[in-house]
């Protein structure tokens, strides 16, 4: 062999590896869209349970690119176009809002989501069992709850006749929750005081005109917004000595009275679970829309004794969980 040939074989040798390596698979990309990746940390570890469950790692055959609106949902729409052009395989999407978005952003790439709101009447499926279109998922049922918390609020200060009822009117499902709070609210015989904050500025003075207006208990009905600002809301209702309900378990264990919605581990695993079928192939108009069916009643005995609340023994025997 001459030494011109000699070369020239192993310039072609040495190119192989790197021949080889361009030509394997791209990883796919899960866009995971949330109003905060950091107030659910333990919920995104179960997303990633049920993930894997599906045969899915990140980082090993399965990348998750995470955007996260921080609490404005006007920034929704930015990030899901976002997601869509950087061409990812999935979309999933937690929030009713964070869902209309990559509706509206997609009618080709899969989207799994995680919403409160009605799915069917927003618009995102046909309906449950058949979704058509390119979306389905999770409907936590937190819309619907708000009747039910109300009636737990109640039987926990029946003395108090004048309620508040905390709205976020940028949540799209906002209005239907006080339609169906003020439903519940005659057979009580509560009088409601609707209130209606859309920044955290607004915090201060809704409790202001709360205490102004002699509610002596807080509805704060669902909102991934009030989920980003669970601290400080269940800090000013300890600060105005006001009892209140909240959606999810996070705000309880972070000192709030009692709370009752969804188990969010549960609903994130099956997310999880469904962005892995689809990965492998199935179509969103094959997965019937699933709706949670664990819910959590939790009361922090140690904020009611602080606020001089006896807790009525069927109440607390009816509790998933009494924190202490």
């Amino acid at each position: 062999m001459q030494r011109r040939e000699f070369i020239a074989l192993l310039s072609s040798a040495a190119a192989w590896p790197r021949a080889a390596h361009a030509q394997q698979p791209r990883m796919p990309v899960i866009g995971f869209l949330t109003t905060s990746v950091r107030s659910r940390t333990q919920q995104i570890a179960a997303f990633h349970t049920g993930l894997k469950q599906s045969g899915f790692v990140d980082g090993q055959n399965v990348a998750v690119e995470f955007r996260s609106s921080e609490g404005q949902f006007d920034r929704f729409s930015a990030l899901a176009d976002d997601l869509v052009r950087q061409h990812v395989a999935v979309l999933v999407a937690v929030s009713s809002d964070a869902a209309l978005a990559a509706k509206r952003a997609t009618s080709a790439i899969p989207i799994v989501f995680g919403m409160g709101g009605d799915p069917v009447a927003l618009g995102m499926v046909r309906s449950l069992n058949r979704p058509a279109g390119n979306a389905t998922g999770i409907y936590f049922f937190t819309q619907g709850l708000e009747a039910k918390r109300l009636g737990l609020l109640h039987e926990m200060v029946p003395m108090a006749t004048t309620i508040a009822v905390l709205i976020n009117s940028n949540y799209s499902p906002a209005e239907n929750q006080l339609r169906d709070v003020r439903e519940a609210a005659g057979p009580l015989g509560v009088r409601l005081v609707p209130l209606r904050a859309n920044a955290e500025s607004d915090f201060a003075p809704v409790f202001a005109s709360l205490i102004q207006q002699q509610a002596r208990a807080l509805l704060v009905c669902a909102s991934p917004f009030f989920s980003s600002w669970r601290q400080r809301l269940v800090l000013l209702a300890a600060q105005h000595a006001v009892p209140a309900i909240y959606e999810w378990r996070e705000f309880t264990a972070a000192g709030g009275l009692m709370s009752y919605g969804t188990d969010l581990d549960d609903a994130y695993h099956q997310m999880g679970v469904y962005a892995g079928r689809l990965l492998k192939g199935q179509q969103p108009a094959d997965l019937p829309v699933m709706q949670s069916t664990k819910f959590e009643f939790v009361i922090n005995l140690n904020t009611a004794k602080a606020l001089g609340i006896e807790v009525p023994p069927n109440l607390s025997a009816r509790a998933d969980e009494v924190l202490e």
